[in-house]
């Protein structure tokens, strides 16, 4: 049976998987409301048609951070690609390439960030940041990811600790030794993986410290996990180049806005200065066109990437949004 949308690609990425991956993979913090308000929250939102238009060519490519792109449609970043399919982010990057869009590449990639980089030169990536406490490695990563051309440099906001991710703890999951070395196959004594030990994240970074970061690199600057206006107004102070509106696929915090229901806050307090994107819940194409509709630039796609990658199919190049979204 041919897979004609992305509730078959999860169906079959499901029966592919380790119970313990797919749990990793779809969980959300505490009961995981804000997950599920995400993709439900697009499906209260209705569209008002305007007819008698000349739509006979159809052009959906735009430009992020001057950067252009066939579709407002990109990869959001998310570790350990190599839990849905063997090559993991490489077949990720290689997809993004084909597409013409862009790919966020996470700091806990399971492949290098050189081979990332090797097997589809010339594609769009951007690299995001989990602040470390070692000022020292920040800076070291942020200069590789400069020089490996990454074009812009996404710092995750809303993780000062990781979430209450039931799932794991009723699967007893230890990260490394649960999911990484039994279900990627790695030895505890060596791997490849550079950031592997899911390096501890920094609970005191502020507002203040943007500048800190701002005078290491050229690369623009994004925030990922504005939810609020207030934010989204500290951000344009901090001169920032942009937002990406985001709750960590319901990851994080649970019981705070849908990504969507934030999203015309967050557009209005920044006033066009920068641009601001939104992640968390996409499934349609008609999920991409109310984004775009309510201020969005574009739209970044998580879960269902993996669930490609789980059903050994890539992303395509996209024409219509709802073409890109099915093929994914």
């Amino acid at each position: 049976m041919p897979l004609v949308c992305l509730t078959d690609f999860q169906d079959h990425a499901r029966e592919r998987l380790s119970k313990s991956t797919w749990d990793f993979i779809e969980g959300g913090a505490d009961a995981c409301l804000t997950r599920d308000d995400n993709v439900a929250a697009f499906k209260k939102i209705r569209l008002r048609p305007r007819y008698l238009k000349d739509v006979s060519k159809v052009d959906t490519r735009i430009t992020i951070q001057g950067e252009e792109i066939s579709a407002p449609i990109c990869i959001a970043p998310m570790g350990f690609h190599c839990l849905a399919w063997p090559d993991g982010e490489m077949s990720t990057a290689r997809a993004a390439r084909a597409a013409g869009i862009c790919y966020v590449t996470s700091m806990y990639a399971s492949c290098s960030l050189e081979d990332i980089v090797g097997t589809a030169p010339g594609g769009l990536r951007w690299f995001q940041l989990y602040v470390h406490p070692n000022r020292q490695l920040n800076k070291q990563l942020i200069q590789k990811v400069e020089s490996l051309g990454f074009k812009a440099l996404v710092i995750t906001v809303d993780v000062p600790k990781i979430g209450n991710r039931r799932h794991n703890m009723a699967n007893q999951v230890d990260l490394q030794k649960t999911l990484l070395l039994k279900d990627l196959g790695l030895s505890a004594k060596g791997n490849s993986m550079p950031y592997f030990q899911m390096s501890p994240i920094d609970p005191s970074i502020c507002w203040d410290d943007l500048s800190w970061f701002q005078s290491l690199t050229r690369l623009p600057i994004i925030l990922k996990g504005i939810l609020t206006k207030e934010d989204a107004e500290l951000a344009v102070k901090h001169n920032v180049h942009g937002i990406i509106v985001s709750n960590h696929g319901g990851r994080q915090l649970d019981e705070v806005p849908a990504s969507i229901d934030a999203l015309s806050e967050v557009v209005a307090a920044v006033k066009g200065k920068i641009e601001v994107y939104l992640d968390g819940g996409i499934r349609t194409g008609n999920d991409v066109l109310k984004a775009l509709a309510l201020g969005a630039k574009c739209v970044f796609v998580g879960r269902p990437i993996l669930w490609g990658l789980a059903c050994k199919i890539l992303l395509r190049a996209p024409h219509p949004p709802h073409t890109a979204l099915s093929a994914s």
